[in-house]
């Protein structure tokens, strides 16, 4: 499933992961989730189809309509609806439209024309989900996309794109930052996005991803904050949003001060935008609640907490050289 992988590995700056890389992975696939069958026999069940197609550039599209016929369509629709929910996209597939919880697209708008340019960089997506913003990376020129996402769903998801597109040169590992070696210097460019806020330390995360990235290596960090007036770092009492594992959330001036300490440098906020519900939203590809079941239903300026609603910062930053 991952040799290819491993074969480029080896024959790059990432070299040192592979002492520990494949016994991992073969620890995560043993201890699947228990709908783990599941998701394997939908994948197995998805009809064969050859893409005339593939547009990564300004979509993800694999495939398109003409590719296949309509009895096919439903089939292939049945069984991708199996590895519900999906929450990063959108995703086009052979006609099929996979309507995300997340308009992702509109993230990626945000940075794509900040980023240093991602033509031929080895690069490491932490926390990837489905792989939909590797295959945005891929689009951009990317060598290679490594992403690290525990959650085995999201592995399976990009399995069942994957199948459709064996070339591909990004892979999603089932694995959390945990997983990655010390001092690895490994990546040119490495994305963190929607993380931070999950982590109980949120420098040790940063110092990590520092130490992730070669010598003057580009972090592009996405993340929850709170506004500059409201407080420097807000500590949800319980949860935030619904959400239990939100440890911290600050301010970009204190998320610019967090990495200038862990030593990065040329540090810069480069978008903070407020969440919407057309941007994350329920739809019949992600049939749970969703932002607007989040928000205090009489202002949406609040969480149902009280707490300022969610909006969320990019920042780039180069690790030290």
């Amino acid at each position: 499933m991952y040799e290819s992988l491993y074969q480029q590995l080896e024959h790059s700056a990432a070299a040192k992961w592979l002492e520990t890389l494949p016994q991992e992975i073969e620890k995560a696939f043993n201890q699947p989730h228990g709908d783990f069958p599941k998701w394997k026999q939908a994948i197995e069940n998805l009809p064969r189809l050859t893409p005339s197609v593939i547009d990564l550039q300004e979509q993800v599209k694999i495939g398109c309509r003409e590719d296949a016929e309509e009895t096919t369509r439903k089939q292939l629709e049945t069984e991708l609806k199996q590895l519900h929910p999906w929450r990063k996209g959108p995703i086009e597939l052979f006609g099929v439209y996979i309507d995300t919880e997340w308009r992702s697209d509109w993230k990626w708008e945000r940075l794509q024309d900040h980023i240093t340019p991602l033509d031929g960089r080895m690069v490491l997506d932490v926390g990837c989900g489905n792989g939909y913003y590797g295959l945005r990376m891929l689009g951009k020129g990317a060598k290679l996309v490594v992403g690290i996402d525990p959650s085995l769903l999201y592995v399976m998801q990009y399995e069942a794109l994957r199948r459709y597109f064996p070339t591909t040169q990004a892979y999603v590992l089932p694995l959390g930052v945990q997983h990655l070696p010390e001092k690895l210097q490994g990546f040119d460019t490495v994305f963190s996005m929607g993380i931070l806020y999950h982590q109980r330390s949120p420098l040790h995360h940063l110092q990590t991803l520092r130490d992730t990235l070669i010598p003057g290596g580009e972090l592009v960090l996405e993340t929850l904050v709170i506004p500059e007036n409201y407080r420097e770092t807000l500590i949800p009492e319980k949860r935030y949003a619904k959400m239990r594992n939100v440890w911290s959330i600050p301010s970009c001036s204190t998320l610019e001060s967090w990495l200038t300490e862990c030593g990065f440098q040329e540090v810069r906020t480069i978008n903070v935008t407020k969440t919407t519900i057309q941007e994350q939203r329920r739809t019949p590809w992600m049939t749970f609640h969703s932002l607007e079941n989040f928000l205090n239903p009489e202002d949406h300026s609040q969480t149902i907490e009280g707490y300022p609603a969610p909006q969320r910062g990019i920042v780039i930053a180069k690790a030290p050289t």
